[in-house]
C-alpha cells in the first residue's frame, strides 16, 4: 500500500513538473498558426533580428569552437598552479548576471574603460556595435562549450593516444586523429548548448552593444522592443527561437545515437557517460 501511495505520488508530482515545463511552450503556439508566424517574417524587424543574431551566433561560435577547443585541451591534460582558478575563470560567466557581464565588456572594451585607449588610439571603437554582439555573445556562451569539452578531452583513453604516439604519430597528428574523434561527442554537445545560449543572449548584449535595428538587435532585444507594439511579431520571434531550441536537442540527440558504442554512452545531455 505504501509503495503504491508513493508510486501514484512520484507520477502526480512528475506530471505536475512536465506540465510546468511544457505549458510556456505550447502557449506561444497557442496563440497563432505556423502560417500566421511564417507570415510575420515580412516583419522588417522580425527578419533583420533574426539576420543579426544568425550571424553573430556564427562568427562568436567560430571563434569559440576556434579558441576553446586548445584551451579545454591544455587545462584537462595539464596541472599546474592556478589550475583551479582557470576552470572557475571558464565557469564565471555562467553564474555572472548576464547585465553584469555587459558592465564588465563595456569597463574593458568601452571607450572609457581599460583598453579603450588602446582601441581609440587605433581607431577602433567596439561599444554598440555589431562586433560588440559578437563578443557579447562569445563571452556568456563560452563556459557551455569549454567545460564540456574538458571533460570530454579528460574521458578520452589516455593508452590510446600513447599507443599513437609510440606508432610514429606526431602530436598535432595525435591530437586531430585521436584526440579529437574520442572526444568528439562531448564537443557536439558543447557546441550545441553554447550556439543555443548564444541565441538567447539579451542582458549583456544590451548592456555592450545597445538594441539598434538592423546593427545589434538580435531576437531576444527584438522581443523586448516589440512586446508591447506588436504582440503577434513577438509570437513569431519567440516561436523561431523555440524551433530551433528543438532543433538542437532533437539533432544533438541523434548525433549521440551515431556516437553509441559498447560502452553504452548516455543519449542525454546530462547523462552519465557509461553504464556500470
Amino acid at each position: 500500500m505504501k509503495r503504491a501511495l508513493l508510486g501514484f505520488l512520484f507520477t502526480a508530482v512528475s506530471i505536475v513538473t512536465l506540465t510546468f515545463l511544457a505549458l510556456p511552450i505550447i502557449a506561444i503556439f497557442a496563440r497563432t498558426t505556423p502560417g500566421h508566424l511564417l507570415d510575420q517574417f515580412s516583419n522588417r524587424v522580425v527578419r533583420d533580428a533574426f539576420i543579426v543574431s544568425l550571424k553573430t551566433s556564427l562568427i562568436a561560435q567560430a571563434f569559440i569552437v576556434l579558441f576553446g577547443t586548445p584551451t579545454a585541451y591544455f587545462l584537462a591534460t595539464r596541472r599546474f598552479r592556478g589550475h583551479a582558478v582557470a576552470i572557475t575563470l571558464v565557469e564565471l560567466p555562467l553564474i555572472l548576471p548576464p547585465a553584469v557581464a555587459g558592465i564588465g565588456l563595456l569597463a574593458a572594451f568601452g571607450r572609457l574603460g581599460l583598453l579603450g585607449s588602446t582601441f581609440e588610439a587605433l581607431g577602433i571603437s567596439l561599444p554598440f556595435t555589431q562586433t560588440a554582439v559578437t563578443i557579447a555573445v562569445a563571452y556568456v556562451a563560452s563556459p557551455l562549450y569549454i567545460r564540456p569539452a574538458i571533460a570530454a578531452f579528460e574521458g578520452t583513453d589516455p593508452n590510446l593516444t600513447a599507443a599513437s604516439r609510440t606508432l610514429g604519430a606526431g602530436p598535432t597528428r595525435t591530437f586531430f586523429r585521436v584526440v579529437l574523434p574520442l572526444a568528439r561527442g562531448g564537443l557536439i554537445a558543447g557546441l550545441a548548448l553554447s550556439f543555443a545560449r548564444g541565441l538567447g543572449e539579451f542582458g549583456a548584449t544590451i548592456m555592450f552593444a545597445g538594441s539598434l535595428q538592423r546593427v545589434t538587435q538580435t531576437l531576444p532585444l527584438a522581443i523586448y522592443a516589440e512586446f508591447d507594439r506588436n504582440f503577434d511579431a513577438t509570437l513569431a520571434m519567440s516561436g523561431v527561437l523555440v524551433l530551433i531550441s528543438v532543433a538542437l536537442l532533437l539533432g544533438l540527440r541523434i548525433g549521440l545515437t551515431w556516437q553509441r558504442s559498447p560502452s553504452k554512452r548516455s543519449l542525454y545531455l546530462f547523462g552519465p557517460s557509461a553504464s556500470g
